[in-house]
């Protein structure tokens, strides 16, 4: 079993990936990360790439059109 990496929360729920994840990610300042959450609530972290940032945006923009309307606003607002 490979051994625990781990990382403290700062107060601004900030962590920093520790050194040998960034190694292994190839990780470096300004890269971006993606984060996947599982059924079972576990997190896998991995570099992002370019089709990352495609889907993302892709999927912005489905969203904004969606969710924008008055009636969701209606429906919503006393959330």
């Amino acid at each position: 079993m490979e051994p625990v990496i781990s990382s403290k929360l700062t107060t601004k729920c900030q962590a920093t990936i520790p050194e040998k994840v960034r190694g292994i990610l190839d990780l470096h300042p300004g890269d971006s990360v993606t984060f996947e959450v599982t059924a079972n609530k576990k997190v896998l972290i991995r570099k992002a790439t370019p089709i990352d940032f495609e889907f993302a945006q892709a999927l912005e923009s489905t969203l904004v059109s969606e969710w924008l309307s008055e009636n969701d606003e209606e429906a919503y607002r006393d959330l």
